[in-house]
């Protein structure tokens, strides 16, 4: 699938993938580490009956990386022009992991576009934690982290995995995944390989892990940002699917997510399945999101 790409008014160039298909689009947003190529085999898979596209957000992928990322807004903002630019007016959104948070910003800040929500493995609406590191190297749940340079220096999550980005270590970064990610199916080899290329796009990691720590569309003050209380803002059908087997996004957080939208939002776990269900188990995937997409409105 040919990436095609689109100019925004900040400058930044963003490159896309677009299927054809009906009159019914998904706009697919992925998350950290990931690019617009990580979707391929959902949108393979998606009925012919929906038009599919997926962008390479800010610093991922083909997309530029002009100016540093601040925040989830920021790529909600970038989300918005891009939609513009390829003049879509009705569609639904599917955001994986930090991409959900992205959507979720983008329902709140422009509402009449997107129809129905689709959060996979989704951050929560009260942000993804970022913790200093003890000296032996695990995780201080007693240190939030609180400012951009304090995520830069930090040994054991953003200067590791820079640092497999900078030497492109891929080996390195396929023992992260199947530790973390991969940790029941895999893809076949070709794919693998062709995912472990993609990851090395990526341009801006520390802005994500910034990004994740300071979003907060809850009520209440999430030990870095106080919420914006812009959850209850979401009151279009959302369906929340998590693996049962997530590694990176807890219960914990999703439960955040089920309780902030309230009644509008649906919640289905699916069954051993870890952060990508797209290689776990694709048809309980599909089957889930199809069925949520096609119900009445």
């Amino acid at each position: 699938m040919t990436l095609q790409k689109v100019t925004l008014a900040n400058g930044e160039s963003i490159t896309y993938r677009k299927r054809d298909g009906g009159n019914r689009v998904i706009v697919l947003v992925h998350g950290n580490m990931t690019s617009s190529k990580h979707w391929d085999v959902l949108i393979d898979a998606l009925d012919d009956s929906f038009t599919v596209i997926a962008l390479d957000l800010r610093g991922f992928g083909g997309s530029t990386y002009y100016t540093r990322v601040n925040g989830i807004k920021d790529f909600s903002n970038d989300l918005k022009d891009f939609i513009d630019s390829v003049a879509l007016q009705k569609f639904d959104l599917i955001g994986w992991s930090t991409g959900g948070a992205i959507c979720m910003q983008f329902v709140i800040d422009n509402p009449g576009y997107c129809e129905k929500l689709v959060l996979l493995a989704s951050a929560s609406t009260r942000g993804y934690p970022l913790f200093g590191t003890n000296a032996d190297g695990t995780p201080n749940y007693t240190e939030r982290l609180q400012t951009i340079e304090q995520i830069e220096e930090d040994p054991s999550k953003t200067k590791a995995m820079q640092g497999l980005y900078d030497t492109k270590n891929k080996e390195g970064l396929r023992a992260v995944w199947d530790a973390v990610i991969y940790t029941h199916s895999k893809p076949n080899e070709q794919l693998y390989e062709e995912y472990l290329e993609d990851m090395l796009t990526q341009r801006n990691l520390a802005d994500v892990y910034h990004s994740l720590n300071t979003f907060n569309i809850g009520a209440d003050h999430n030990g870095v940002s106080k919420g914006s209380n812009q959850a209850k803002d979401i009151t279009i059908p959302v369906l929340i699917l998590r693996g049962d087997r997530d590694y990176v996004v807890t219960e914990e957080m999703t439960q955040e997510i089920v309780s902030d939208l309230g009644d509008n939002a649906t919640y289905i776990p699916l069954v051993n399945c870890g952060h990508s269900p797209l290689i776990d188990d694709l048809g309980q995937l599909l089957g889930a999101i199809e069925k949520f997409l096609k119900e009445e409105r």
